[in-house]
């Protein structure tokens, strides 16, 4: 089973390394890096926030399960639109997935990151909602949640559920928007059950 690790608004690839050291050695995983972001050179096409999906989903060549972290769900979502035969399954880990996040109740995460992270100031200034085309979605889809995250509230992962038609939410006690990383016991448990699922019905 190939899987592609999508990182969140810092591109710190090294989020997803206590997860995946819980995985079969035997699964494909590769981290894709954001140019500009987490401490890894520009490129020379990746200028805005369309570049840089252009850039990650021309990353996705062979069939896949896209796990994804916060703002990288904007690109998972967005990969099982457009590469739906490239995307075997999404697993969504406190994300807004394109959500239009102004009916609900968030932390407004922007200016902090902007003066914690050395990254374009083009990354968190696009609005991009994708709504409307969550229905579209045909691919196995794991909602991962915490119950303590005050950027992506458990009211969204609820919200795409409803909007997702092959998914299931899964909430973390105490998690917060790291759950990913702090809680990748869970996470690996919660991820290899939903593989084995999968495989089971493709059986």
């Amino acid at each position: 089973m190939n899987m592609i690790f999508l990182p969140g608004a810092s591109g710190n690839t090294e989020f997803w390394q206590p997860l995946m050291d819980l995985l079969p050695e035997q699964d494909g995983k590769t981290v894709i890096a954001y140019p500009s972001f987490g401490g890894y050179g520009d490129h020379a096409n990746v200028n805005n926030f369309l570049d840089l999906q252009r850039y990650v989903l021309d990353r996705i060549s062979q069939p896949s399960i896209i796990v994804a972290q916060s703002m990288g769900g904007i690109f998972a979502v967005q990969a099982a639109l457009q590469k739906p035969d490239l995307v075997d399954a999404l697993v969504l880990v406190a994300t807004s997935g394109g959500v239009d996040l102004s009916t609900f109740n968030v932390a407004d995460w922007r200016k902090d990151y902007q003066q914690t992270f050395d990254v374009p100031d083009w990354f968190v200034q696009p609005q991009v909602y994708l709504d409307n085309l969550l229905y579209k979605i045909e691919c196995p889809v794991l909602l991962i949640w915490g119950d303590a995250d005050p950027i992506s509230p458990v009211a969204i992962g609820q919200y795409l559920h409803g909007k997702i038609i092959l998914s299931e939410l899964h909430v973390i006690q105490q998690g917060q928007h790291d759950l990913a990383q702090l809680h990748a016991d869970q996470v690996a448990f919660l991820l290899q059950a939903f593989i084995e699922k999968i495989m089971s019905i493709e059986e």
